[in-house]
């Protein structure tokens, strides 16, 4: 899972940098629209994590350049965006290491986003913007 939070996170950090042309991706987005309540909360007006986020859906946090996921935050670092695509090269900490990540994303609808990965292990996953 682990794996897969890092690639979801690096392709949101992508796509929001990509947002002033596209759409605004900032917020908090998950895989299961109907688990937006026990992955996220608002704490002095700021998005956060749950305590045990990662037990549900999980899911990301966009704000700007900055994408936080349950286990490691990201830093956009260079977008190509061809108009239905946006890929994006990311520096990726999970808090003992930094690496380079690279990642695809695409709006499938409002609110809706599809992150697809092809390393190390190709990866496509649809997610939602929780209302919060």
């Amino acid at each position: 899972m682990r794996t897969f939070n890092r690639s979801v996170l690096s392709v949101l950090l992508v796509t929001l940098s990509a947002s002033t042309q596209a759409a605004d991706l900032n917020g908090a987005w998950t895989i299961d629209a109907s688990a937006c309540g026990d992955v996220f909360t608002k704490e002095n007006n700021r998005l956060a994590f749950k305590p045990d986020a990662d037990l549900h859906a999980g899911g990301i946090i966009v704000q700007g350049r900055q994408i936080t996921g349950t286990f490691e935050k990201c830093t956009v670092k260079s977008i190509h965006d061809d108009g239905s695509n946006v890929r994006m090269i990311a520096a990726c900490s999970d808090g003992v290491a930094i690496s380079d990540v690279e990642f695809d994303v695409k709006i499938s609808g409002e609110n809706k986003i599809t992150l697809s990965s092809k390393q190390p292990v190709p990866v496509e996953m649809p997610y939602v913007r929780c209302s919060m």
